[in-house]
Parts: structure tokens; C-alpha cells; sequence
């Protein structure tokens, strides 16, 4: 439980996020944990199609290298233009917002009335709310209730980019790795072993950062990173002696 500056209980406990930016920084997080868990899985894939075709261990290593920089460039460019996509959007919900609250502001403060009774606040009392939250800051109360947005708070495309692109190449190095130093008959076994290892732990974040359920998150995420070193070491078998 938390105080305010007057010492007054605020009923917010220490385990969930109030502060401001607490989403956004959610955000790079979430693609901080998914770049990695795409960097684990592509590139065991591909390394492992790659060692189904051939033992040399180079060929390998470069594909490997290939695979991790030209898949953190694609996850960091990727990442890039969907959150900038976003927050250009929300940029122009909020400036529409402002122009909306100096042309009429006292629909919007009907408006802002109207939601918060939505939420199962009484007329009197919405009313009144509704004129101290315009008081203090109408645009930042229309952006919360009517938008869902914190002017403060806006999406990062860097962030984003460089949290996605930097934890790709962190999960891509450990199947590279491991199967560049593994013995030749035992390679693709032990790197799915390191990959599994890997991607549990990478499936566990993500389930908590989602405040859901491990063990489900787990079991599809290492199942799913299996599955395609799998086919891609069967497709590397057929094919690899056909070219």
C-alpha cells in the first residue's frame, strides 16, 4: 500500500504498475523478450537446416552470422516503422483532441461526463469530476478516458527497435554457439537441448510479463522452436544432397 505526499493511504500496491511510462516501458520489454525468442528460433532453424545438409562446420557458422544480422535488422526495422505507425497515431488522436477541446469545451466536458458515467459513476458526481480533472489538465483526462493514452506516455519507436534488435542477436548467438563448438554427430541434438533450455526460460518472461500462466506459455513456445529446427533439419537432409 501506498501514501501520498500527505500521508493518506492510496490503495495502489507495491506489484502493479501505476507510474507513468509503465506501459511504454512494457512495451519495449514485451519486444525485447519476442526478438529474442525469434533470434533462438530462427536461427537454430536455420542452423539446423543448414547441418542437415552438410557437416562443414563453416558453412554453417556463416549462414549462422548471415541469419543473425539480417534477421536483428529486419526485427529492429520492423519494430521501427509498427511503433512509429502507432505513435503517429496516437499523436494525431491527441492533437484532434486538442483542437476538439478549444473549439467546444463544453461538449467535451459533456463528453468527459458521458464516460465517466459509462464506467458506473453517478450524473452528480461525474459531473463534478469531470470539471476538476478539465481543471487540472482536459487534455490529459480526455486522453485517459476517451482515448486510453497518456500524452506523457507516448509508444518509443527507438526503443522499441533497439530493445527488439539487440535481444534478437542475444538469442540468436546461443544455437549459433553451440552448435559451432558441438561435436559433429551430436550438434543438432545438443543445440535443441540448449534451443529448449532457452526458449522455456524466454516463454516464462513473457507469460509474466503478460501476467498469464507459464506453464501454457512454455510448452507453446518450446514446442513451436522444436518444431522448426525439426523441419528445417528434414528439409536440409533432403535437399542438401540434391544440390
Amino acid at each position: 500500500m501506498r501514501t501520498n505526499p500527505e500521508g493518506d493511504a492510496m490503495g495502489w500496491h507495491d506489484h502493479e504498475p501505476h507510474d507513468r511510462g509503465s506501459a511504454a516501458r512494457l512495451n519495449w520489454l514485451r519486444a525485447g523478450v519476442l526478438g529474442a525468442n525469434d533470434g533462438i528460433v530462427s536461427t537454430a532453424g536455420l542452423v539446423a537446416g543448414v547441418a542437415g545438409a552438410t557437416d562443414d562446420t563453416s558453412a554453417i557458422v556463416v549462414a549462422g552470422i548471415a541469419g543473425v544480422i539480417a534477421g536483428a535488422l529486419s526485427m529492429a526495422a520492423g519494430e521501427y516503422v509498427s511503433v512509429s505507425t502507432q505513435r503517429d497515431s496516437e499523436r494525431s488522436s491527441l492533437l484532434r483532441e486538442k483542437q476538439e477541446l478549444i473549439d467546444d469545451p463544453v461538449s467535451e466536458l459533456a463528453e468527459l461526463t458521458g464516460l465517466l458515467r459509462e464506467k458506473g459513476i453517478s450524473e452528480p458526481l461525474a459531473r463534478q469530476v469531470a470539471e476538476e480533472l478539465t481543471q487540472h489538465d482536459a487534455l490529459a483526462a480526455h486522453a485517459d478516458v476517451e482515448l486510453g493514452l497518456d500524452p506523457d506516455a507516448l509508444t518509443n519507436p527507438w526503443h522499441a527497435a533497439w530493445a527488439s534488435m539487440i535481444a534478437f542477436v542475444l538469442g540468436a548467438l546461443l544455437p549459433l554457439l553451440v552448435i559451432a563448438f558441438s561435436p559433429t554427430g551430436t550438434r543438432v541434438a545438443i543445440t535443441g537441448l540448449a534451443v529448449a533450455t532457452a526458449l522455456a526460460v524466454t516463454g516464462f518472461i513473457s507469460a509474466r510479463l503478460g501476467g498469464s500462466p507459464a506453464g501454457r506459455a512454455v510448452l507453446r513456445t518450446v514446442t513451436g522452436g522444436l518444431l522448426a529446427m525439426v523441419v528445417t533439419h528434414l528439409v536440409g537432409n533432403v535437399v542438401g544432397p540434391q544440390v
